[in-house]
């Protein structure tokens, strides 16, 4: 269960399995890069997004796609953990019949053991006509009508899947590759740190005063600005819209609840805290 911490007042947190990691949030950064492509039909998500991405020298970035469908589709969503290993994990595998077409999806893109690996959400409508939203599993989606991919990336720092000892799983990590000058800044957030707070703190860091937010995560509770408070301890975010202006974070979410609903609109700063991670891109402006 999360509660209102007196270390962290005014957001819920979420106990996690292992020790609490000293760095709370760790980014790595380089020149940016940018790649658009039209994912064709008859590949998996995840070789149509890296085949593009690997032969553009892009070691770590950000992913959005849009439009086109899928078919087949597979996709789980977050759960309660009955495991006391972890303190949130994920659903039953869905997959629905017929051609799911995509509204929006973000994506994570790096390596895990040593080959390409997305991790995506992403908000569809089924085949019966209802909205969606969820973790998506690019090695079992195949493109059915062309998507929209738009990266932002780096080939100095890399998102690499390693063991999180907090969490007891294994995350998408940032990992520096060059000489760190921040065009871009891959941002991992460690679990019950706010969101707002370590943005505005990474970007002091790397010398971006302006910047757009890109990427994913969960949170614990989600608090947004007109006062909604969604009372699930596990989600799955979709960062819709992100800003950096004068140091100070925006974030225009789509968040979908262990219920499966839907939730939409801009973030309470100070408010957030993360839940299992954060996976973030950011880009100077």
């Amino acid at each position: 269960m999360s509660d209102a911490s007196p270390m962290h007042p005014g957001f819920a947190i979420l106990a996690q399995p292992g020790p609490a990691r000293p760095e709370r949030w760790l980014a790595a950064g380089g020149p940016l890069l940018h790649h658009v492509v039209d994912l064709a039909p008859g590949r998996t998500l995840l070789d149509a997004v890296a085949g593009p991405l690997v032969a553009a020298g892009m070691r770590g970035g950000v992913v959005h796609l849009t439009g086109g469908g899928f078919s087949p589709f597979a996709y789980v969503m977050p759960a309660l953990s009955a495991d006391p290993r972890f303190a949130a994990y994920y659903s039953e595998t869905y997959r629905p019949g017929g051609t799911t077409v995509l509204e929006r999806a973000s994506a994570t893109f790096g390596a895990r053991d040593g080959a390409p690996f997305l991790h995506v959400h992403g908000t569809w409508i089924e085949p019966d006509g209802r909205r969606r939203a969820g973790h998506l599993l690019p090695a079992e989606v195949v493109i059915a009508e062309a998507v929209r991919a738009e990266a932002w990336g780096t080939a100095d720092a890399a998102w690499q899947v390693l063991p999180d000892a907090e969490t007891n799983f294994s995350l998408f990590t940032p990992v520096p590759a060059g000489d760190g000058q921040a065009g871009c800044v891959l941002l991992k957030i460690q679990p019950n740190e706010e969101i707002h707070a370590a943005i505005d703190a990474a970007c002091r860091t790397h010398g971006l005063s302006a910047a757009r937010v890109r990427g994913i995560g969960s949170i614990v509770r989600p608090t947004f600005a007109d006062g909604r408070v969604i009372p699930t301890d596990a989600s799955e975010v979709l960062i819709r819209d992100g800003t950096v202006r004068d140091g100070v974070a925006r974030l225009d979410i789509a968040v979908v609840d262990v219920a499966g609903g839907i939730h939409e609109g801009i973030l309470r700063r100070g408010a957030n805290a993360a839940c299992i991670t954060f996976e973030l891109c950011l880009t100077a402006e």
